[in-house]
């Protein structure tokens, strides 16, 4: 597949390049650097969803980063690379759905990779996951660092192995001299949710009145501002061939309804689902739907109540020291994400309460189109 750029006004400042800007992190990342004055190019795909970057100033070349031909086209000229783009599940979905997985994931940052050498276009920040980094075995709630590796010797889904992938393609990256460092993400609310993402759908479907019950365990969350400033900081500060974990707070389900009541005024549901009993459940369902309805969206997969059950914390100590992250609240970032589906429309319950949108919200930053439409 072949790659095409159209780019705004000629600048002497090169671009920097950022795939996956159209999903969660990249939309929140993309917007951030245009405010900081940043010449930025985006990778797209024609068949996505590109809604996210409508009205922005940026470059756009269009290729996949499973062709590396179309992907090196796409990074000529550019200086610094956020590699964002992935391909998200909790399925263990069929064949075709594992392979896309890999390919995407996996070979596609081989291939992003490659291509920033080629092109010489300097650092590589890559986007990591929790999910893919190791934890104590004896202990699964102690906090894990950076030097945990994953362990692969117990059931993990297809995207938990491809992250792993991930970083194993960043190292062997980084053995050759290549500059890339690993942002390691938790589970991200916020604003500029445009796909939109599961927690950002759950949060739309608590406000909806959709949901009945709820499966307690925790897990650490992120605000959405708050890993786009980790990525920056890995570009401005990071080391070289090493990776640090991004995260704002660890949270209960239980926890997060409790904000999603606050902020949106809906009762939240009093049934508990005994886990073990709603994991049996998601397997069959899973199963049945990942099979003969693989489109259909499935909220507590198996894969995803594993993680919730092992109750994991993260340990962002290294961030922190390396690069003076300061987190902030996921109280804030749960309000952003409300204010946005809510002036997005997605949230239709009469009931539910219009949000006090503050200054520091991504939603202010949208043109108006974008953000009532």
């Amino acid at each position: 597949m072949a790659s095409e750029s159209s780019k705004p006004a000629t600048s002497p400042t090169p671009p920097v390049l950022v795939t996956g800007s159209a999903g969660h992190v990249g939309a929140n990342l993309v917007r951030r650097l245009l405010d900081d004055g940043v010449r930025v190019r985006v990778l797209l795909r024609r068949e996505d969803n590109n809604e996210a970057l409508e009205g922005l100033d940026v470059e756009r070349a269009f290729a996949d980063i499973r062709d590396l031909k179309a992907t090196r086209q796409a990074l000529a000229g550019c200086q610094g690379v956020y590699h964002v783009a992935a391909k998200v599940s909790t399925i263990e979905g069929n064949r075709a759905h594992r392979r896309e997985i890999f390919e995407c994931n996996a070979l596609g940052t081989r291939n992003v990779l490659q291509a920033a050498r080629e092109t010489e276009a300097g650092r590589v920040v890559v986007t990591g996951s929790f999910s893919a980094v190791g934890y104590d075995l004896d202990d699964p709630s102690a906090p894990s660092n950076e030097t945990m590796q994953f362990y692969p010797m117990e059931r993990t889904m297809p995207y938990e192995r491809s992250k792993a992938l991930v970083e194993h393609e960043c190292w062997k990256a980084a053995a050759k001299g290549q500059d890339v460092i690993v942002a390691t993400c938790c589970a991200v609310v916020g604003g500029a949710d445009f796909f939109p993402s599961r927690l950002g759908r759950t949060l739309c479907d608590y406000a909806n009145r959709k949901i009945y019950a709820y499966v307690d365990g925790g897990f650490e969350f992120v605000a959405a501002r708050d890993i786009v400033e980790g990525h920056l900081l890995c570009m401005q500060r990071g080391r070289s061939g090493e990776k640090y974990i991004f995260s704002s707070e660890y949270k209960t389900i239980s926890d997060m309804l409790d904000l999603f009541e606050e902020v949106s005024g809906v009762s939240r549901p009093c049934r508990r689902i005994p886990t073990r009993m709603m994991l049996v459940f998601s397997e069959v369902a899973s199963f049945y739907l990942s099979r003969f309805h693989p489109s259909f969206p499935q909220r507590f997969t198996p894969g995803a109540i594993r993680l919730l059950q092992k109750r994991r914390h993260a340990d962002t100590g290294k961030a922190r020291r390396e690069l003076g992250y300061q987190p902030t609240s996921i109280r804030a970032a749960v309000r952003e994400a409300y204010a946005f589906h809510y002036h997005r429309n997605a949230i239709t319950n009469p009931l539910a309460k219009r949000p006090c949108v503050t200054a520091a919200s991504p939603v202010d930053n949208l043109a108006p189109s974008q953000a009532y439409g």
